[in-house]
């Protein structure tokens, strides 16, 4: 499953990215993953998260982040949800006309085959969503 947590720079998608993993927490027996474009948010997050700075990594392309996170997936057996920060920074996909569709299908997939939950801070509009994402929007700002 792929949830959402939408609005523009600034409206405050990672506070509520942030609660919604701490709370998750204590709900959760498998283990939860948060990536995130740096390490800023290291002391913000439960102990018990395993916090992932992509910018440590050589990720270029929507595809080289999907298969980033199909590697996380492929070494964890445990992994039960993932938080994704700044998914547009994080997946290359920060221009205004870039359809995110793609890469969110491809999440929603691999959630589905390893029992996976994501979730999604996308720094925009909930109207500047194509049609198919809109349901997956739990957060709008």
């Amino acid at each position: 499953m792929v949830q959402l947590i939408v609005g523009n720079k600034g409206k405050g998608k990672t506070k509520h990215l942030l609660e919604k993993v701490n709370a998750q927490v204590q709900e959760t027996s498998g283990n939860i993953v948060y990536l995130d474009k740096s390490a800023k948010h290291m002391y913000e997050l439960n102990n018990k998260v395993r916090l992932i700075d992509l910018s440590q990594y050589c990720v270029t392309s929507a595809d080289e982040f999907t298969g980033f996170v199909s590697g996380i997936i492929s070494q964890d057996h445990d992994l039960q949800q993932m938080y994704l920060d700044n998914f547009l920074t994080l997946a290359n996909l920060e221009d205004a006309g870039s359809d995110i569709s793609p890469v969110v299908e491809k999440l929603e997939k691999m959630g589905e085959t390893f029992g996976i939950d994501f979730v999604l801070s996308v720094g925009r509009n909930e109207a500047d969503l194509p049609e198919s994402l809109k349901s997956k929007v739990i957060v709008s700002l």
